[in-house]
């Protein structure tokens, strides 16, 4: 207990104070955190150990909460509308990637499967990063922020597929068409029925629970709506993050969607830092050769190059497509997943593994430092700071009889 209280301590002060040491030089706060995990990480003081399940666990509703936030603040109707330039991005984002990673891996002299795999971690795109970056900046409502989200959202459906054929492949099982199709199916399907289904229950289901006046009502019942979309998510083959981000969507529909975006705000800002500290702290310089340095900066260049060239195919006019394009790069917990059922089946050694984490890294802290100068920072909306007591002052006027 005593560890893990201490880490949890670590994380925070790491979090907060290398977060407002970022914004201070104008950077987004997550530049400092992701740096803040470096320090405190297996390549720092090892206070916080990334991969104890606790803490694994703890990051993992982070980015729940995280996704369920940027649902709660996205516009369906305006997704939608840059539906066309996100499946263009999204496909072009993932097949470039690939295929340059496929080809490195042949450069360096390794056989097909450690290429499948080094193209596999090039390609799905971490949106948890880019859309955090984007809403401390202030833009999460431009429409290419709006691009950058359905494209991650595409691109997290074919890296569920192309996760699911490596992880069968890396086992020695056989992969038909037929499953490909189910697997891609079944997560498409999944956000479609989540958002048209729950949009009939959420409101019923939150408008019961508000006459009978259990306290806190709406925080818990949204709360428990994302956790139930993203378990959903998750047996039924597809992504918790894509069930969290499903609920914010139906969620951010209804009358109290402001309400709910304050409330959950306070629970998410104990999670989310744990997510972006753990990402840091997986940061493993120890385990990197001269050899394996060269490889993990040859797939960053290609990743980075993979993803800008595939910004700049977004169909709609008026957009910035190199704003899309930076959006795009970082990779986060996706690639470093595919690393991982490399490193388990013995497909990557040790060193090709670090030289993955480096790319997932690098892609990771680019991110927010180009963004950030991409990007003027907008001053957030004053309903988006409101404090707790506030919320239930609202509450309690609400109840108050005329």
């Amino acid at each position: 207990m005593h560890s893990f209280l201490l880490a949890l301590i670590a994380i925070f002060i790491a979090a907060k104070f290398f977060g407002a040491l970022a914004e201070r030089i104008g950077q987004p706060a997550i530049l400092g955190e992701l740096l803040g995990g470096v320090v405190v990480g297996a390549s720092g003081l090892r206070v916080v150990d990334p991969n104890d399940v606790t803490i694994h666990l703890l990051a993992q509703l982070g980015v729940i909460f995280l996704l369920f936030l940027i649902g709660l603040e996205t516009d369906l109707r305006k997704l939608l509308s840059v539906g066309g330039s996100s499946t263009v991005v999204a496909c072009v984002g993932v097949a470039l990637p690939f295929a340059a990673g496929y080809f490195l891996g042949g450069f360096f002299g390794y056989p097909v499967m450690v290429r499948v795999l080094l193209g596999a971690s090039l390609t799905a795109t971490s949106v948890g990063i880019t859309a955090r970056v984007l809403s401390d900046l202030g833009h999460l409502q431009d429409d290419e922020a709006q691009v950058i989200l359905g494209a991650a959202i595409v691109d997290d459906i074919i890296g569920l597929v192309i996760l699911s054929i490596v992880g069968k492949f890396a086992v020695g099982e056989e992969v038909s068409p037929l499953v490909v199709l189910r697997i891609a199916g079944v997560a498409a399907a999944f956000v479609v029925l989540a958002v048209v289904i729950g949009s009939l229950l959420a409101p019923r289901i939150i408008a019961l629970l508000d006459r009978i006046e259990i306290a806190r009502a709406i925080l818990f019942t949204a709360v428990m709506f994302a956790l139930v979309l993203a378990y959903a998510a998750d047996r039924v083959g597809s992504s918790v993050i894509i069930g969290a981000f499903a609920a914010g969507l139906v969620l951010a529909r209804g009358d109290r969607a402001d309400q709910i975006q304050r409330e959950v705000r306070n629970i998410a800002h104990f999670f989310i830092p744990i997510f972006f500290v753990s990402v840091g702290a997986a940061v493993d310089f120890h385990a990197l050769s001269a050899r394996y340095v060269l490889v993990g900066l040859a797939l960053t260049a290609a990743g980075i190059l993979g993803k800008l060239l595939a910004g700049f195919t977004a169909t709609k006019r008026g957009l910035r497509r190199l704003v899309i394009g930076v959006g795009m790069m970082p990779r986060g917990e996706v690639g470093l997943i595919f690393a991982q059922i490399g490193l388990a089946a013995g497909i990557l050694n040790a060193g090709l593994y670090a030289a993955v984490m480096l790319m997932v890294i690098l892609t990771t802290f680019v991110t927010p430092l180009t963004l950030g100068l991409l990007l003027p920072r907008v001053a957030i909306d004053a309903k988006r700071v409101a404090s707790p007591m506030e919320d239930v002052m609202e509450d309690s006027h609400r109840r108050l009889p005329p």
